[in-house]
């Protein structure tokens, strides 16, 4: 399974977001890495560089690769509405991206994984594809051998389920992916028109 494995303090300080959850080294050096640290002179970005940066954000954020970050894209924009939101839309509708939504894992990474070693049922079926795309009144639950796993007690019990597109049972650990959320429902800080014109060009 393709997916970013290098160092992610580094990404957090290069956006100056904790784009992985909190991060010490974030909080401790928010500046960008580099060996000349916070003193060093930058020039002025570029269009572009802004573009591809949002971009970076996006996949790094959503933990998708190139490839499939470009494919979601093209989808997005043979689609009604406006691109860069469907773009976001899709993104969120992923399966692991729910699964971290609904607090069964405290990371996307944890959620990966959880859908990757089958312990995430969608309609009562198993799905071991993090980027299984949700409709409306899908129901996703935690297998039935899984709901006693420290990890997933552990974030459920932490989690904070604040979401409008989505609800959660706690007796029965399921939550129910209500519909596509809007673009001011997505609390992530992503300008999704940078993203177009990048990929317009």
């Amino acid at each position: 399974m393709a997916r970013y494995t290098g160092p992610k303090s580094k990404i957090a300080r290069k956006f100056r977001e904790p784009i992985y959850g909190p991060d010490k080294a974030l909080e401790r050096k928010n500046y960008v890495p580099g060996v000349h640290g916070p003193n060093k002179r930058r020039r002025k970005q570029s269009e572009y560089a802004l573009q591809l940066m949002e971009k970076q954000k996006a996949k790094y954020t959503y933990g998708i690769l190139e490839k499939q970050f470009r494919n979601l894209f093209k989808k997005a924009s043979r689609n009604k509405g406006i691109t860069g939101e469907v773009l976001l839309q899709y993104c969120e509708s992923r399966l692991d991206n729910t699964v971290f939504r609904l607090g069964v894992s405290p990371t996307r990474d944890g959620a990966r994984q959880l859908v990757s070693h089958k312990h995430i049922t969608v309609n009562g079926g198993i799905v071991n594809i993090p980027s299984y795309q949700l409709k409306d009144g899908d129901v996703v639950s935690i297998r039935e051998k899984s709901k006693s796993l420290i990890a997933i007690t552990d974030s459920l019990s932490s989690a904070n389920h604040n979401h409008d597109w989505l609800t959660w049972n706690n007796e029965n650990m399921s939550g129910v992916f209500m519909n596509v959320p809007q673009r001011e429902q997505i609390p992530e800080n992503i300008k999704e028109q940078l993203i177009v014109e990048l990929y317009s060009k």
